[in-house]
């Protein structure tokens, strides 16, 4: 086999591996110098939840597995934020609602209750420095009373109407595809409203779920991600995507999103390696070569079950179709941050209210209660999305504080000024994410080069939220696409 470039990356660690991959034992350190050699059916690139779906299902096939994590830990973008205490809080991925039916049967299996998100009360809107409070129970549910609230409802309708069209995970397929990909979702949104209200709504739907400007992504993407809402029985709606209750946010996992990767990374054991970040595949004949910091992997098929941003950092010999490498090329990720705040008790829920806020000024645009579910301390969240993250780049741990404090005392009162800690976790500054929470595609991205999102490149799979039909962008999506592709692995071993 040719020799391939070892490009290196930022973060390393290396670790050996043994002979044999089987029971859950700590990993060893690699001697310094030396590569360890291992063969196996199937190498997966990724520990996070899409890696670890398929690695699960492709062992109850029968077939060999080890798993490739760059970070030291299992999980991806599922991560319990360290709060100083010895606690956590989810820094990542963290809600669950209706129609996400395999995040929620992967938890049951590994024991992982839910309980509801808190949403007694009612929800802060702060816009052009107003607050004011609202119901989430009426007819617009989650979105906020505004001027513009006409407008906007006549614009969320033909949204949903043309999102019905969209043939789920295949959006390029759709009539009007050409002409919905030639545009932004910020020219569409600008075209067919007017209240300056209903707009800045509009912007706020792209921001809080896609941490992007509308300006940044593709009309056609945004309409997809709605379709995906839902399953095979449900199709997906605007309103399932932004409402807590019967929403996307309806509930949330006890001890956190992040056991749910911790305990699946468990039953894997020590087919995992950490601290191994990929840096080439080489396909040379019926073997696939698979090369890792302090480790070199042999088998007949590799699964990279990562975003297309990140899974371009690898080297690839031979080179990918020109569709795979461009698309990866085209597919950033969006800038998004979680604030925490921790106080001795969630005040807010004295005052009437949900702990949920959209505002249009100051760092933070989004809010939840992330409080434990016996609310015995209080803790707010709140989503530092693209721009906002964007202008504290280079500011100091402090500045970024006092941001986040600043706005959580705009919209729930001086109380929120005094927190017992706080945590923060930027997505856009970790090596292994690139952002989040989700890839993103901005206009002539998905018709020009959508069907290789999830066509593999001969012994080379692909796996991640990106790639699901259902459920793009969220853990159901993740654990879809791994159940996907462990299926497509295991029909062609």
């Amino acid at each position: 086999m040719s020799a391939l470039s070892r490009r290196r990356l930022l973060g390393t660690g290396a670790l050996a591996a043994g002979a044999t991959v089987a029971t859950a034992s700590p990993a060893r350190a690699s001697v310094p110098g030396r590569e360890a050699s291992v063969s196996v059916d199937v190498v997966v690139v990724g520990g996070g939840l899409s890696g670890l779906t398929a690695a699960r299902d492709l062992v109850a096939a029968g077939r060999s597995v080890l798993v490739l994590e760059a970070r030291e830990r299992p999980g991806g973008r599922v991560y319990g934020m360290p709060l100083g205490d010895g606690t956590t809080s989810e820094g990542g991925a963290e809600f669950i609602g209706p129609t996400q039916d395999r995040i929620a049967a992967l938890a049951q299996d590994l024991g992982v209750a839910t309980f509801p998100t808190y949403n007694a009360g009612k929800n802060v809107y702060l816009r052009d420095g107003k607050r004011s409070l609202y119901a989430t129970d009426g007819v617009l549910g989650a979105v906020p009373p505004d001027w513009g609230v006409i407008d906007l409802e006549a614009a969320l309708l033909m949204l949903g109407g043309m999102a019905k069209k969209v043939p789920v995970g295949e959006p390029w397929k759709a009539a009007d595809a050409e002409d919905w990909d030639s545009q932004t979702f910020h020219t569409w949104s600008r075209a067919h409203s007017l209240s300056a209200g209903a707009r800045f709504l509009m912007d706020e739907f792209v921001s809080s779920t896609l941490s992007a400007r509308s300006k940044d992504v593709s009309l056609l993407y945004v309409l997809n991600y709605i379709a995906s809402a839902g399953n095979e029985s449900n199709a997906g709606t605007v309103d399932r995507l932004i409402n807590t209750k019967g929403g996307g946010q309806e509930s949330r996992f006890v001890g956190g999103s992040q056991e749910v990767p911790v305990r699946l990374a468990a039953r894997l054991g020590d087919r995992i390696r950490y601290n191994a970040p990929v840096r080439s595949i080489g396909v040379d004949g019926g073997t696939v070569t698979v090369t890792a910091d302090g480790l070199t992997v042999a088998c007949r098929r590799v699964v990279v079950a990562m975003s297309p941003a990140i899974a371009n950092r690898i080297d690839y010999s031979p080179g990918l179709p020109a569709a795979r490498a461009q698309l990866m090329q085209r597919f950033p990720m969006g800038s998004i941050a979680k604030f925490v705040a921790v106080y001795d008790t969630p005040f807010w829920r004295a005052d009437g209210l949900t702990g949920q806020a959209v505002a249009d000024g100051g760092a933070i645009d989004a809010t939840f209660d992330n409080s434990p579910p016996d609310g015995s301390r209080g803790v707010l969240m709140g989503f530092m999305n693209q721009s906002n993250i964007r202008a504290l780049d280079g500011s100091s741990a402090d500045d970024v504080r006092a941001a986040g404090l600043a706005s959580f005392a705009a919209l729930f009162g001086d109380k929120a000024k005094s927190p017992v800690r706080t945590a923060f976790q930027r997505w856009d500054n970790e090596v292994w994410s690139g952002g989040g929470p989700v890839g993103i595609a901005p206009p002539g991205v998905l018709t020009g080069f959508g069907p290789a999102l999830r066509a593999p490149c001969g012994p080379v799979h692909w796996a991640g939220t990106e790639t699901s039909t259902f459920w793009t962008g969220y853990m159901d999506g993740a654990v879809r696409s791994g159940e996907r592709v462990a299926r497509e692995v295991d029909a062609v071993l």
